[in-house]
């Protein structure tokens, strides 16, 4: 539990403090809005896994085989946060009209729970790509894993554009396109890797045949 609630208390420390600080806007509503969604979709998130799937989604014992692209994957998601509370607190350049800011709130808030819906059914969900053989790391095909073969991904993808719009800023939004794009390519190396490493994968890849869109691709 301890450390399950130190990450709750880190994130949800660092996104408020980012989004109310950064900005300024301390007493606005669609600011307090993100927050509290993101709050509250982190909180499931959570709840619903054990402290060895949080040790290894939030501080894994090896770097995997892709971590210099994961780094610049966590920059741009921080930048897009950054630029966002800056854009829309302070620079004011690309504000967001008000409906497709409530639509990318409800947007951002099924996206996350799609990514943690499958953080939930799979317990080997890590946040490097690796064969956990510590772990007993075997193929998952249940839940939303029985319809594409990265559902985290996906949720990935859309969340954090969706965000970018959330906070009011399509500065924002550009940034998170980038960050979906290497997400994208992300889903491509690990597919790939997974395919050479994981005892089971390619028969799976056969009966789900999609990555990120059912039967399509």
């Amino acid at each position: 539990m301890f450390t399950r609630l130190r990450v709750w208390i880190g994130m949800v420390t660092v996104v408020h403090g980012v989004v109310l600080g950064v900005s300024g806007r301390w007493t606005d509503p669609w600011l307090w809005t993100y927050c509290e969604i993101w709050t509250a979709t982190l909180s499931y998130g959570l709840l619903g896994i054990d402290n060895d799937l949080a040790q290894e989604r939030f501080n894994p014992p090896a770097r995997g085989a892709d971590a210099v692209a994961l780094r610049f994957v966590r920059l741009t998601g921080v930048a897009h946060l950054l630029i966002g509370a800056l854009d829309t607190g302070r620079w004011h350049l690309t504000p967001v009209p008000g409906g497709v800011r409530a639509a990318a709130l409800a947007g951002m808030a099924l996206s996350m729970v799609l990514i943690f819906r499958a953080m939930h059914e799979n317990r080997f969900f890590s946040a490097v790509v690796r064969v956990q053989a510590d772990r007993g790391h075997r193929v998952i095909e249940t839940g939303p894993y029985s319809l594409i073969r990265h559902p985290g991904y996906a949720g990935m993808i859309a969340a954090i554009p969706l965000s970018g719009l959330a906070l009011g800023s399509w500065l924002s939004f550009g940034v998170a396109l980038v960050y979906s794009a290497m997400i994208l390519r992300r889903v491509l190396f690990e597919d790939a890797f997974l395919l050479h490493n994981l005892e089971g994968y390619p028969a799976y890849a056969r009966r789900v045949t999609g990555r990120l869109v059912p039967r399509l691709w």
